[in-house]
């Protein structure tokens, strides 16, 4: 019988969760910095580098600094899944009491990171990073993203300027109970204070990228208005979608059937008249909306069920792992046997 095994899971007490795609141009000096950086705390840590898809040499040489360092787990995805897909596997994948995320391409600096972890150790749950000072272009991405911050914070109560970067660090357990999908890593934190998290902001530096070309455009900006309203009903109505579906479902029934009751009458005191001549188009109207309440209301009872299942049932990942590679440290040479067919 075939035996399979698996190695006693490391506890660190920082996890730094980096998704990557196409950057082979940053791989290595990214990890050279934030080695340094972290190293120089003198706290336990791991770094968990996923690989979202790239198709060049970026996973090769994730692959060639997990062989060498014990406190690099390298997780590779099947394809690219997007930023908050490959967040989510690193997220999951991620065994520290803090976990703090940033991008791949050099343009979040590593030394920033002593500022996020001295928040978290004063008790915040989410410590984000605000670039004051952009120095992005200014018409295509700096004016829509102050509109969609604003917009952002007036919608979710979250008083903090910069929703879109993923320099961010959290506790554990509050970023283990926020599912992750779509481009939802830019809303954590309205998500999290959906949850009762304390969340507050520090200043951190925005640097041009110095090497690899940039994956974001101004397609990826407008997106985020959309994103916008999901989020709004998400926080508002997660838990009761039926009073959103069900309230305007039932204003659209009443005003139906004041409609037809006014037909009705308007019958019965003029039995000689043909309504549908005098008053056809009110006739479609009354019956347009008495049709559309009810679906609406049986929209939000849908909904509720969804509810009802997201709380029940066991949810898939966004994201499918290829593999994952990680050099054994000495004290990881005794591994656990994990036979499939469940005897031990």
């Amino acid at each position: 019988m075939t035996h399979l095994f698996r190695i006693k899971p490391r506890m660190a007490k920082y996890s730094i969760v980096v998704p990557f795609h196409n950057e082979e141009e940053n791989v290595t000096v990214l990890y050279a910095r934030l080695k340094q950086v972290m190293e120089q705390l003198g706290e336990s840590f791991e770094l968990v580098l996923v690989d979202d898809g790239s198709s060049d040499r970026t996973y090769k040489l994730l692959e060639e600094i997990a062989a060498v360092d014990s406190r690099v787990l390298v997780v590779k995805l099947r394809r690219n899944f997007g930023q908050t897909s490959a967040l989510a596997a690193g997220f999951d994948h991620a065994s520290g009491e803090f976990i703090l995320a940033m991008d791949g391409d050099l343009q979040h600096d590593p030394n920033d990171i002593p500022a996020f972890l001295e928040k978290l150790d004063e008790g915040y749950d989410v410590v984000s990073g605000w670039r004051k000072e952009r120095i992005d272009n200014f018409l295509m991405r700096r004016i829509p993203s102050r509109c969609a911050n604003w917009l952002m914070a007036r919608l979710s109560g979250v008083d903090i300027h910069d929703f879109g970067t993923t320099f961010k660090a959290y506790r554990r357990e509050v970023i283990q109970n926020i599912p992750l999908y779509g481009q939802m890593h830019r809303f954590i934190p309205a998500l999290a204070s959906w949850y009762g998290a304390s969340i507050c902001e520090i200043p951190i530096r925005n640097v041009n990228r110095e090497r690899g070309k940039s994956h974001y455009g101004i397609g990826r900006t407008m997106g985020v208005f959309f994103d916008l309203m999901t989020i709004r009903f998400l926080l508002k109505y997660l838990n009761r979608p039926l009073h959103f579906f069900g309230g305007v479902g039932l204003l659209s029934i009443l005003g139906g059937s004041g409609i037809a009751f006014y037909l009705v009458m308007f019958k019965l005191f003029n039995p000689h008249i043909n309504t549908l001549d005098h008053h056809g188009p009110w006739f479609v109207v009354g019956s347009v909306l008495i049709v559309a309440g009810v679906q609406l209301l049986a929209l939000g009872l849908l909904g509720e069920l969804q509810v009802r299942q997201y709380y029940t049932g066991q949810q898939p990942a966004s994201y499918i792992v290829e593999r994952v590679v990680r050099l054994a440290s000495a004290d990881e040479h005794s591994l656990l046997p994990d036979r499939r067919d469940g005897s031990f």
